[in-house]
């Protein structure tokens, strides 16, 4: 199961606030691509999709579809700031290896 921290989520809850986008949750998904082979994506979506697994953290909803799933198993988000930028940042235990940015990895 894929968590947010809580740093994560509050952001999360303030991009959605700007972009006027209330009731929304945050899509996490895996495609083949980037440097390592795989590289995630995110982005607001409305509402699940048939088959998506969707996970409630600190009041924001996660969708993911199946074929993530298994990509994401035991995968946290967190939201950094650091004086090298600002971004969320994903721990996946899953991966392994990973590019210098973090985007993609292998599996």
């Amino acid at each position: 199961m894929v968590t947010l921290t809580e740093k994560a989520s509050e952001k999360v809850k303030e991009l959605l606030a700007a972009e006027q986008k209330s009731g929304y949750g945050l899509r996490i998904n895996v495609s083949g691509g980037g440097c390592s082979g795989f590289q995630y994506g995110m982005d607001f979506e409305e509402k699940a999709n048939a088959g998506d697994q969707v996970i409630e953290a600190h009041g924001v909803k996660l969708f993911v579809d199946a074929q993530s799933v298994p990509f994401l198993e035991g995968v946290q988000v967190d939201y950094v700031d650091t004086v090298q930028g600002a971004g969320f940042a994903i721990q996946n235990p899953n991966a392994k290896s990973s590019c210098g940015c973090g985007k993609s990895f292998s599996s």
